[in-house]
């Protein structure tokens, strides 16, 4: 990290964020009965809406609601299973400006109706790929897009990961989708990418591209990276899902020095102040407090 981040603004309909001068936290919430960080603590709306609440006052800049658990192996859920545990939670957050709402879906149809509730973000781990509904869908709204990679899909991805060359073979990918999605008509500065932390990749995988990551500033949108809780830092340390906090803040540490721009996290307290640490450390706080 050189200390001299630049500005990046990142369109999100009527929100332009800017994470090249201060990355933001994004906090998960997994409204959803199979989590593998949470066991669906948060499944209940009232029990959702209130996490979201404690996440916001801890300052996230962004909350991300997912309705369909993307851990390994998880079982399918229908559109309207999905909807009937997002949406709720979505008109329940439309009053607080302070915060961006992002929806985690790969269904161009929950998209379309978390936008129309008042959200400003699509985090599709397909990177519109399972659903091609989802390009005009984000055109139509000028919602902020984001693009993860992943080997095969959420039920098949932790089999048996395999690549040439992990590091090319993400960079090339995304570097692909985010050409395809100015060609159907986006902008650039709505896109975002995000490397896939523990979608369909080893350990090693992880690290290698955790290792490598600002080679993904090239593309000069934002990097999201999502790693909080994952199994990789259980595999390293032998801890729980629930016990991985320090990991977590280490690699969310080495992340933001490696120019991520969005960290996707769990603990959005210890997060933020761990960023403020390592962006004063940089002297390129500019804003936090």
């Amino acid at each position: 990290m050189d200390g001299t981040r630049k500005s990046l603004p990142w369109t999100c309909r009527d929100r332009v964020l800017d994470p090249g001068l201060r990355p933001l936290v994004m906090g998960i919430l997994n409204v959803t009965p199979d989590s593998f960080s949470d066991g669906g603590a948060f499944y209940a709306h009232d029990e959702a809406v209130g996490h979201a609440l404690q996440m916001i006052d801890c300052g996230a800049d962004i909350i991300d609601i997912g309705g369909e658990s993307t851990r390994p192996g998880a079982a399918e859920v229908s559109v309207d299973e999905e909807l009937s545990r997002v949406i709720p939670v979505i008109n329940a957050l439309g009053h607080r400006q302070e915060v961006v709402i992002s929806i985690d879906t790969t269904k161009a149809e929950v998209a379309k109706a978390a936008l129309n509730a008042g959200a400003c973000i699509v985090n599709d781990v397909s990177a519109c790929t399972i659903d091609e509904r989802m390009i005009q869908v984000a055109r139509a709204f000028s919602a902020g897009v984001i693009l993860m990679h992943m080997q095969g899909t959420p039920r098949t991805m932790q089999l048996e990961p395999h690549y040439d060359n992990v590091v090319e073979d993400v960079s090339v990918y995304l570097e692909q989708r985010v050409d395809a999605l100015t060609a159907a008509g986006l902008t650039r500065s709505q896109l975002a990418i995000d490397p896939g932390i523990g979608f369909g990749k080893t350990v090693e995988h992880n690290l290698a591209l955790l290792r490598n990551l600002a080679n993904l500033r090239r593309l000069q949108v934002p990097i999201v990276v999502g790693l909080s809780r994952k199994s990789f830092l259980g595999e390293l340390t032998g801890r729980g899902a629930g016990d991985r906090l320090a990991g977590s803040l280490a690699g969310l540490a080495w992340s933001v020095a490696c120019g991520a721009h969005v960290i996707r996290v769990h603990d959005v307290r210890e997060s933020r102040d761990a960023m403020h640490v390592v962006t004063a450390i940089a002297d390129c706080s500019n804003g936090y407090s």
